[in-house]
């Protein structure tokens, strides 16, 4: 099992940027270089605790559907979605948001953190990808999601 977490501060509030983070489409958007889409559960708006989503996206030239539920939710603090059918042996992804200032200008932001824990298919082999490729992919399109919804929510601040 693999785990790694990232934080990135959003100059909103919480519950601006909580929103934003369980909005189908703003999550869409920011993969659109996978062609992500919400293909069945809820495909559009605003999730909530208990909902289902599956996505179907472009990865490594092969197109995968995963599906999650929401499965903890307090808003506008912490909510983890967590994968009930899809490629990963275990995926789970939590999300917290903390109130805190900019330090430079003093303006009301949002520490967003995400910690995901996952373990990759296909046992030996799919330890050995994950150390090679996956955790470092997997990061790599959860910094490209947080700067969309950081871009998206500084945005409609002004």
């Amino acid at each position: 099992m693999s785990r790694f977490e990232v934080a990135t501060l959003v100059l909103a509030p919480p519950a601006v940027v909580f929103d934003a983070s369980l909005s189908v489409e703003l999550h869409a958007s920011s993969m659109r270089d996978s062609r992500e889409q919400a293909v069945a559960g809820v495909t559009s708006g605003q999730l909530s605790l208990g909902d289902q989503v599956t996505w179907r996206a472009r990865h490594f030239g092969f197109t995968w559907h995963l599906t999650s539920t929401i499965s903890a939710y307090n808003s506008p603090s912490y909510f983890v979605d967590e994968q009930v059918d899809g490629p990963f042996r275990h995926w789970r992804h939590a999300h917290t948001f903390e109130s805190t200032h900019d330090g430079d200008s003093g303006i009301e932001a949002t520490l967003m953190k995400d910690i995901v824990d996952f373990a990759a298919p296909a046992g030996p082999l799919g330890t050995a990808v994950d150390a090679l490729v996956l955790r470092r992919y997997m990061t790599k399109l959860i910094l490209l999601r947080n700067a969309h919804i950081r871009e998206t929510t500084e945005t409609a601040r002004q």
